[in-house]
């Protein structure tokens, strides 16, 4: 998966690439190249006391390692604009393909997830290409042309050079194989701990209403303390593995040396030589542990993209047709569902069963029922968050399946149950309805939302800072924000989820008198809890248990209908007991 992933992302910094690795090969021939020259500066011209010779060589030295430190310079410079690109285009696609997903879809993975995906997992293929860049050519050519050079200093110290990589080779590779479960475990165990505290910073008015501070403290504090374990772990192996290193790159040397020197005695090696081959040695040695340095991300980044792979590769439920057809033009507005049914993943029974309802141009229809019933899964339908199990939802007399996303969601105005502000904002948030949206249809729209009031009240009016959420504004102020947000876009449908339940009878009753002249031509869909927001409904859609059990007006539905009649008298008796 890492090399897949690899190889189509870095294919626009082809260029970059090759870059990189024609400058990793000049730094490192030019690296190889140098302990043979100082070799032949020890045995000729300090040997020999030739002092001419030694300025000619030591000059070609400096010219030498100024070369290697350019071309080093340059391809880590490469390798980083490289690296950063192709983590730009990664987290783009997983951000895109996100954006793109159902509610189904973003049910699997979870919120969470999706974001340690984006951030962490990405992070760790970004690095390792950086070092996979950094040391591609340099690794394998340090250490296959050390073996080269040292075995022409000298051969019989060969057998040396072949045990201690044998030995380092063996020993990080035990260290890798125990390295790769506890990363996956750790990637796990960071989704965990992104979901514990995503969790109690949305909830934190939850926490403390309820006191609940020292068990949320606890519970997280477990989940960081196994994320804690399993960092550790992996970190007592990381520190296990360089001491490893530099244990049998010392003992190396040690043999080297020491056979080094009997054979200088023995006259069968220059001194320049065995000074050559220690260098010699440690190069190959050194080049071995970059590749392991590597090697030890490689599990991790394969994990990454393993997962990241999951996401890009998970299409989502809602497609766009291949072939899309036009609305019908005496259709706008007209919302059918025909015998509709929907079920969620995973779940025994549906949620909607056989749901027929017609909403018309110029109409407002209220849908209502019990917890549960499946009123804000209906509204969710219409703009096609997910498709239906069974059965057909038309806008403008065409199947929501057949209709262009962009048509559809142009032509449908939502206001969810959960109202949601983006930081920025007032204008920003609002323009999300309409980019090219004036100032004065912003103030048009908050005047209809009644909300023009209070946003007069901040100094800076249009222009106050919208905090993440909302949650710089209280909860009637954000739905009223998000009711004026629908509104600038006038679309042909609305759709208002449960929309007015955080205002005041008084200001519910005035924005729904506002509505009326702004709306007049198009279709409004209302789910309420509230009968005194829906009895001037032009009609009143019942669901009971995910079926359809009354359609009329107020008045109808009360004398024909036992559950709205049944919601009507809880809510008179809640009114009178208050």
């Amino acid at each position: 998966m890492l090399t897949r992933l690899l190889r189509r992302h870095l294919r626009p910094y082809t260029g970059l690439v090759v870059t990189v690795l024609a400058l990793q090969l000049v730094a490192t021939l030019a690296s190889l190249y140098l302990p043979s020259l100082n070799a032949d500066i020890i045995d000729r011209g300090i040997v020999q006391t030739d002092l001419p010779y030694i300025w000619r060589v030591g000059g070609i030295m400096l010219a030498v390692s100024a070369v290697q430190a350019t071309a080093q310079i340059a391809a880590t410079w490469a390798a980083a604009r490289t690296s950063m690109g192709v983590g730009r285009d990664v987290r783009g696609a997983v951000v895109e393909r996100v954006l793109s997903f159902s509610t189904r879809e973003l049910g699997e993975f979870g919120a969470p997830s999706l974001i340690t995906r984006s951030t962490n997992d990405v992070q760790q293929v970004q690095q390792v290409t950086f070092m996979a860049l950094v040391m591609l050519v340099a690794a394998p050519i340090t250490a296959v042309g050390g073996v080269v050079m040292a075995v022409r200093q000298d051969v019989g110290l060969s057998p040396l050079i072949a045990v201690a990589v044998a030995v380092l080779l063996a020993g990080m590779g035990v260290i890798i194989a125990r390295m790769v479960p506890l990363f996956r475990a750790n990637q796990r165990q960071l989704d965990a701990v992104n979901r514990v505290m995503r969790e109690q910073i949305t909830g934190i008015r939850v926490i403390r209403a309820f006191t609940r501070e020292p068990q949320e403290r606890e519970r997280f504090a477990r989940t960081n303390a196994e994320l804690t374990g399993i960092g550790l772990r992996l970190g007592d192996l990381m520190a296990l593995m360089f001491p490893f290193v530099m244990l049998v790159m010392n003992l190396s040397s040690v043999g080297v040396i020491w056979f080094g020197a009997q054979r200088v005695a023995s006259g069968a090696m220059e001194v320049g030589a065995l000074t050559a081959y220690i260098s010699y040695l440690i190069q190959i040695l050194m080049s071995i542990m970059m590749a392991t340095m590597v090697a030890t991300m490689i599990p991790r980044a394969t994990v990454s993209a393993e997962r990241i792979g999951a996401v890009l590769g998970t299409g989502t439920s809602v497609v766009a047709p291949a072939q899309p057809r036009e609305p019908r033009p005496d259709a706008r507005g007209l919302v059918e569902l025909r015998g509709v049914s929907f079920t969620y993943p995973g779940a025994e029974h549906p949620v909607l069963r056989d749901i027929d309802l017609v909403a018309r141009p110029g109409t407002t229809t209220a849908v209502v029922g019990a917890t549960g019933s499946g009123k804000t899964t209906l509204v969710r339908l219409l703009p096609r968050l997910a498709d239906v199990s069974g059965g057909a939802v038309l806008v403008d007399g065409v199947d929501v399946r057949d209709l262009a996303p962009e048509q559809l969601w142009s032509r449908v105005g939502l206001v969810p149950q959960r109202p949601y502000l983006f930081s920025g904002t007032v204008a920003t948030n609002l323009r999300f309805g309409d980019p090219e949206a004036t100032d004065e249809q912003l103030w048009e729209a908050l005047r209809v939302a009644q909300a023009d009031d209070f946003v007069r009240a901040f100094p800076e009016g249009l222009d106050h800072p919208v905090a993440q959420g909302g949650s710089n504004v209280s909860g009637g102020q954000r739905q009223r924000l998000c009711i004026a947000r629908a509104l600038v876009a006038r679309p042909s449908v609305y759709l208002f989820d449960d929309s007015f339940s955080a205002l005041d009878l008084a200001t519910d009753a005035r924005l729904r008198a506002a509505l009326r002249p702004l709306t007049r031509d198009a279709t409004v869909l209302v789910v309420a809890q509230r009968v005194s927001t829906i009895a001037d409904a032009d009609q009143i859609v019942v669901l009971d248990e995910g079926r359809v059990v009354g359609t009329g007006r107020h008045s109808e539905l009360v004398e024909t209908c036992p559950t709205y009649a049944e919601i009507v008298r809880s809510q008179q008796h809640g009114d009178v007991a208050a």
